[in-house]
């Protein structure tokens, strides 16, 4: 299958070899959730069992991709391809996630640095592009781009969509605010002054606050939706620069790549209820990379995902080459997958990827 990687379990150790078997083996059966990893400097979209920390796929994308978003149904993916500064990326990939492929690669020029994607309905992904400070609204089974609202902001680089696909916000790193859009109308309704670097931003799930991570502030900006105006600050110096809500509501983590921590605040009372170091190593060669100057001598833990059931909170170590997973409610590491090329942007499916398995029958030399 050209651009996709199949990862061999023939020589595995008997025991992982049958457990891994025992999920992607029954096609089209979702018994746990499929990690997607983007890797930056990859070129590729990884498909990690979270159980075993095992890839079982490997998708090419464009150049230097970095986030990622899956379709309502859960069957397929989009990735940004955002480039690098030589080479800025126009690109979106579509990924089939049944069947690790992409499917089409759609074409957004002239608008390029495609960044922060959300696909918020069947036939609708909203993304990011910073090169011409637009919102795009595109369609991906036609490979267009439907609708391009200017946020008339600078950097505008993630974004986050309600749940009834109404409302898009994004965040602007050099302006230091964040725009609401209103979707149907395809028309900006307003900016926000959420702080300087504002970059990471994730809804409440009942949709009422929007909560927006200001990096060069050290500071989280608690947005009310429907006045578009701060409700409270919370001081969190060390650079948080991703946030996902549990959910159930009652927790925000935030991954604070200066400091290299995992923290947890506490929704309702905008406290801190606890943080714990992303302890892991650099890669080699980590000092060298583009985004290094962020935090230098720090992993940088940014990709930030919660599990679709919210006991597990999965954070990608770009430095680090490695995806560490944490328990969210006592923030006890659990466990720690080596995905190199930079890990980023995350998500899941509970769609499992159809493999053959070389694994399955016993061989002379087995051994558990």
């Amino acid at each position: 299958m050209r651009g996709t990687r199949w990862v061999s379990i023939a020589c595995m150790p008997r025991r992982a070899a049958v457990l891994l078997c025992a999920a992607t083996c029954l096609a089209g059966t979702a018994f746990a959730e499929t990690l997607l990893v983007v890797r930056k400097s990859g070129d590729a979209l990884d498909f990690v069992d979270p159980g075993s920390g095992l890839r079982l796929a490997s998708v090419a994308t464009g150049h230097a991709p970095h986030e990622v978003s899956v379709s309502p149904d859960g069957r397929r993916a989009v990735v940004s391809n955002y480039g690098t500064r030589e080479q800025p990326g126009t690109t979106l990939s579509i990924v089939d996630l049944a069947e690790p492929r992409e499917l089409r690669r759609i074409n957004l020029a002239p608008h390029s640095r495609p960044h922060g994607v959300a696909w918020f309905a069947p036939d609708r992904i909203a993304v990011t592009a910073e090169g011409s400070g637009q919102l795009l609204v595109v369609d991906p089974d036609a490979a267009r781009v439907v609708s391009a609202i200017a946020t008339g902001q600078e950097i505008s680089h993630m974004v986050a969509v309600t749940r009834d696909g109404a409302r898009a916000y994004v965040t602007n790193i050099r302006s230091g605010s964040t725009t609401a859009i209103d979707l149907a109308a395809a028309g900006k309704l307003g900016d926000v002054n959420t702080g300087a670097g504002s970059e990471a931003l994730a809804l409440t799930p009942d949709g009422g606050e929007l909560w927006v991570a200001a990096r060069a502030d050290g500071t989280i900006a608690v947005v009310d939706t429907a006045t578009l105006e701060v409700a409270a600050r919370i001081a969190l110096p060390g650079i948080p620069i991703r946030i996902a809500i549990t959910p159930d509501g009652r927790t925000a983590l935030v991954t604070c790549a200066g400091s290299a921590e995992l923290v947890a605040l506490d929704v309702a009372t905008r406290r801190e209820r606890g943080r714990r170091k992303v302890d892991v190593p650099l890669a080699p060669g980590a000092a060298q990379r583009p985004f290094a100057g962020l935090a230098p001598g720090s992993p940088l833990p940014v990709g930030l995902l919660v599990s679709n059931d919210g006991r597990t909170a999965y954070v990608a170590a770009t430095m680090g080459d490695r995806v560490v997973q944490f328990d969210t409610a006592t923030l006890g590491q659990l466990r720690s997958t080596e995905v190199g090329g930079e890990p980023d942007g995350m998500a899941a499916t509970d769609v499992l990827p159809r493999a053959q398995c070389h694994a399955c029958a016993p061989t002379a030399n087995a051994t558990d």
